[in-house]
């Protein structure tokens, strides 16, 4: 991948770039959170303008960092096809094996013995490496933030609850004195004693005051409780949106993670059977070679092949038991595809249709 290096530098900006969002909005839920204590308005603090702001470059950066491991699958594609074609002649070496067989092997051996397979396999798993790396460090920020947040929330929440508490107790407290209130209001109405009814005024004035006392109370918990409410509110869409983007770079890491796996299974595969190939080369040539020998040295050439035939057996019950990890590590490939597919379905569409730039 020519462009590899500058797509990573390009990631690795706008991660900074999502992180710096991610740390402003918690950083304003703080804020909010101190200015709640004093009473201070704290809508301006939150907006919702500033969460879309955070999914924008988000997004942005997903979607970078998708087409990255796109173009990782396309590589390991051209992989597998360089292997099949190790495993075959060359049109050249073809003609050549016309005139030579053994000059035409000889060619085949030297260009296996010089590709440099171990080498690009490195570099796939290195370049998934570096992709792996920045997608857990976005994650331990989404995870470190979310709990900030999950903490002031939980403190939020009781202190929301002993409010609504105090505001259920101060109108109780109301509702019991309205009886008593159009009680001296009544006896008020019908007292005729000057003294009695100045007495009585006097125990309604007070009353009226505790009970003004009370509403001024009840509007400051109502607004308390408001308050409160907004902020949990805020809070929890913002932890919401951090869960989701976490559950995004789960899926991406999933998805590199196995397919790393995979790369390796796909490149210990391969070279068995480049070294299979050369073997049944081998067997055939010894065999060829038999034929012509005399009788002593046929037998030689027999016990060499049960020997070989031995060894073979034995690496075709190893291999049963590669091809049985081979198999699960392709189902859990087949699997973090899925899921990949599914999340970033846009971008896998615009990468198997070639429509970048439209």
């Amino acid at each position: 991948m020519a462009n590899f290096e500058a797509q990573v530098r390009q990631s690795q900006e706008q991660v900074a770039q999502a992180q710096a969002k991610i740390s402003e909005l918690t950083g304003r839920i703080e804020t909010a959170r101190n200015k709640m204590k004093t009473g201070d308005d704290i809508s301006i603090d939150i907006e919702n303008a500033t969460l879309d702001d955070v999914h924008a470059h988000t997004d942005v950066m997903n979607a970078n960092i998708a087409e990255l491991i796109m173009g990782l699958d396309d590589v390991t594609a051209a992989f597998s096809k360089d292997f099949d074609e190790m495993r075959t002649k060359t049109g050249w070496e073809s003609v050549i094996g016309i005139f030579s067989r053994a000059k035409a092997d000889s060619m085949r051996q030297e260009r296996i013995r010089t590709a440099n397979i171990d080498d690009k396999l490195q570099d796939l798993i290195g370049k998934s490496d570096v992709i792996t790396k920045l997608l857990e460090n976005q994650l331990a920020v989404l995870n470190e933030q979310k709990t900030k947040v999950e903490t002031n929330l939980t403190e939020t929440l009781d202190e929301r609850e002993a409010a609504v508490a105090s505001l259920e107790t101060i109108r109780s407290d109301l509702q019991a004195m309205d009886p008593g209130i159009i009680t001296l209001e009544n006896k008020i109405s019908v007292e005729t004693d000057a003294s009695a009814r100045t007495q009585l005024e006097s125990e309604l004035a007070e009353m009226n005051n505790k009970y003004n006392e009370l509403v001024q109370q009840e509007q400051v918990k109502v607004a308390e409780s408001q308050t409160l409410e907004r902020y949990i509110e805020k809070g929890k869409t913002w932890v919401d949106s951090l869960q989701n983007q976490a559950a995004t770079q789960m899926v991406l890491i999933n998805k590199l993670q196995t397919d790393t796996k995979q790369r390796v299974v796909l490149y210990d595969a391969l070279s068995k059977s480049l070294k299979t190939a050369q073997q049944q080369d081998v067997a055939h040539r010894i065999n060829e070679i038999g034929v012509e020998t005399d009788k002593e040295a046929q037998t030689a050439m027999a016990a060499i092949g049960a020997a070989t035939n031995q060894k073979m057996a034995d690496m075709l019950e190893a291999h049963e038991g590669h091809m049985v990890f081979a198999r699960d590590v392709l189902e859990q490939k087949a699997k973090a595809d899925e899921r990949f597919a599914r999340r970033f379905a846009a971008i896998v569409e615009k990468h198997d249709s070639n429509a970048y730039g439209g």
